[in-house]
């Protein structure tokens, strides 16, 4: 889908130029593989490296991308983390507070640019909490075993993920502006922050990576903004297609290089 609709929809624009949507890209990359992954390793106690903790997020990643929802990124990174030794509750703590603070990132983020919905956003993001915190009760008393048993993160540590996801969402920003500008429109950086902020509103709703209702939600905002239908449809899946590079690049070739890894320890140790 992200392949097929950008080429029916781009051929029919009157003005198409990939470089805005290139130069979009590079923040982007910046945002999600290194920034996201420092985010992930402040909120985790487990004494693991930056270096380790960029090259499990770009693989965790690529498989997000062939999942619904994103769930395979979080399924990996527990995996991940539980090679390494780390208790599965604690492994599962630290991508859900992860994931807790990344949303309370947006809300806050879309909140202070004065876009529309934070509120909603927020409550989102509360709602979200509240559901860790009964799962949290409810796995305690029937499987004490998934209980995280290292310290949470502090709100030192909290504050530091508050800000580097800040970080993510302008680079976010950025990107979406690239991939508008490419179709040969222009939004309101500030207005296109509200309608990213409503678009995640959708986000429970999983769905494929370029045709999921987080993107149909992201279409119809723009939509909304002035842009054509045509071209905010192009816009979007122009978002989902570019998003494969770095994870193909990135993503795979540490998947290659920690399975080849893998297979040297196991020849050494038979």
């Amino acid at each position: 889908m992200a392949i097929v609709v950008p080429a029916i929809t781009l051929p029919r624009l009157p003005e198409v130029s990939l470089w805005p949507a290139l130069l979009g890209l590079l923040p982007w990359v910046v945002g999600k593989y290194v920034l996201c992954p420092l985010r992930w390793r402040v909120l985790t106690n487990a004494g693991l490296s930056r270096w380790w903790h960029i090259r499990a997020y770009a693989e965790s990643e690529l498989l997000g991308l062939f999942t619904p929802g994103h769930v395979g990124a979080d399924l990996w990174r527990i995996h991940r983390l539980t090679g390494t030794g780390l208790g599965r509750g604690d492994a599962l703590a630290s991508v859900g507070v992860d994931r807790l603070v990344g949303a309370i990132g947006l809300a806050a983020f879309v909140g202070f640019a004065g876009a529309a919905l934070p509120l909603r956003l927020l409550l989102g993001a509360l709602g979200m909490a509240f559901l860790l915190l009964g799962a949290y009760v409810m796995v305690r008393r029937i499987r004490p075993d998934l209980v995280p048993r290292g310290p949470l993160p502090g709100p030192r540590q909290l504050v530091k993920g508050l800000l580097l996801s800040a970080g993510y969402q302008l680079s976010i920003a950025a990107f979406l502006l690239g991939t508008v500008a490419a179709t040969g429109n222009s939004v309101s950086p500030l207005a296109l922050l509200g309608a990213f902020g409503a678009s995640q509103l959708a986000g429970a709703l999983p769905g494929p990576n370029g045709a999921s209702p987080r993107d149909a939600a992201l279409i119809v905002a723009l939509a909304a903004l002035g842009v054509p239908w045509a071209a905010a449809a192009a816009a979007v899946a122009l978002k989902a297609a570019l998003a494969w590079l770095p994870a193909l690049c990135l993503g795979g070739l540490s998947l290659v290089l920690t399975r080849r890894c893998a297979r040297q320890a196991t020849t050494a140790t038979a």
